[in-house]
C-alpha cells in the first residue's frame, strides 16, 4: 500500500476555553492500483487520540440534497469531539478508482486502517469503526477479520445481501451500477456469479460473532424503509457480548441524518 498525504488545512474546535486548531489532512491509497481518496480530521490535541473510521453506504445514484453537509460535516463534529476521523471514498465511488466490489471494499477499509495505524495523531489502540448500510457490512467483516478495530458502530447494517442475491436482484444488477458511475469499466466484472457471490461472502450475519470480544453497537432507524429493522435484531441475536442495540424512533435509512442517533453513538464511542 502506497500512502500520498497532500498539505493539510487548518481550522479549529475550542476545547476547555483554548481554541485547538482542527487539521484536514486529505490523502491517497494505493491500494491493489487502485487510488483510494480520503480526508483525515485531526483535532489539534498534543497527544494521540482515538480515531474513527466512517464508512459510507452505497450511493443510490439519486441528486444530493444541497441541504445536506454529507461526511465532511459528521466527520468535523466526532473531531471535534477528539477523534481523528478519516472519511473515505471506496473503490468505483467519488474520487477513488476502480469499480463497485464488496470484497474490494473490504480490501479498502483494510487499508485505511493501515492508515490510522501508522498516522503518528492516531492511538493505534483505539482505532474504532462507524459503518452506515453497505459501509455497515463491510466493517462488520473487517472487525471480524482486524484485531486493530477496538470498537464498531454498524448503523442501518444489513444482515445480508438480499436484494443482490435474492430473487428480485434485477434493480441492483450490474446495468444499474453502470447507469449511476459506480461500475466504470465495461470489462467488469470477470466473472458476475464471482461478483454475486462476494456479497454473499461478505454478509455480516456471517461475521458478527466474530466481532467479540469488542464492543459493537448496532443503530437501527424505526422507519429504515430499505434494510428493516428485522436485520438489526437477527444480527444483535447472533453478536457475542459486549454489545447494544438502539432502534431510534422517527430515523429513516440516512442515520447520519439523525441527530439523536449520532449523539447515542458518539456517547458510546466516548466510553473507549
Amino acid at each position: 500500500m502506497t500512502v500520498h498525504a497532500r498539505r493539510p488545512s487548518v481550522s479549529g474546535r475550542r476545547t476547555g476555553g483554548w481554541l485547538l486548531p482542527m487539521k484536514k489532512e486529505p490523502f491517497t491509497l494505493d491500494v491493489g492500483g487502485i487510488s483510494i481518496v480520503g480526508e483525515l480530521f485531526s483535532p489539534g490535541a498534543p497527544e494521540r487520540v482515538p480515531a474513527l473510521c466512517i464508512c459510507h453506504g452505497i450511493p443510490s445514484g439519486r441528486p444530493a440534497d444541497p441541504d445536506d453537509g454529507g461526511y465532511p460535516h459528521l466527520a468535523a463534529r466526532f473531531c471535534s469531539a477528539g477523534f481523528a476521523t478519516v472519511i473515505f471514498n471506496f473503490r468505483g465511488t467519488g474520487s477513488s478508482g476502480g469499480d463497485f466490489d464488496m470484497i474490494g471494499w473490504t480490501l479498502d477499509l483494510q487499508a485505511v486502517i493501515g492508515f490510522l495505524d501508522g498516522h503518528p495523531a492516531v492511538d493505534r489502540s483505539r482505532i474504532c469503526l462507524m459503518g452506515f448500510s453497505g459501509g455497515a457490512a463491510t466493517s462488520a467483516y473487517v472487525a471480524a477479520h482486524n484485531q486493530k478495530v477496538a470498537r464498531v458502530v454498524l448503523c442501518a447494517c444489513p444482515a445480508e445481501f438480499r436484494k443482490f442475491t435474492g430473487p428480485h436482484r434485477d434493480d441492483f444488477s450490474l446495468d444499474h451500477f453502470r447507469q449511476i458511475g459506480l461500475i466504470r469499466d465495461n470489462g467488469f466484472p470477470p466473472s458476475v456469479d464471482d461478483w454475486l457471490n462476494s456479497f454473499r461472502e461478505a454478509a455480516p450475519i456471517r461475521w458478527i460473532d466474530r466481532i467479540a470480544p469488542r464492543p459493537l453497537l448496532i443503530l437501527h432507524g424505526e422507519d429504515d424503509d430499505l434494510v428493516e429493522v428485522e436485520q438489526a435484531w437477527r444480527l444483535y441475536e447472533k453478536a457475542l457480548q459486549p454489545k447494544g442495540i438502539a432502534i431510534v424512533e422517527g430515523a429513516g435509512h440516512k442515520l447520519r441524518l439523525s441527530d439523536r442517533a449520532m449523539r447515542l453513538a458518539l456517547e458510546w464511542l466516548l466510553k473507549a
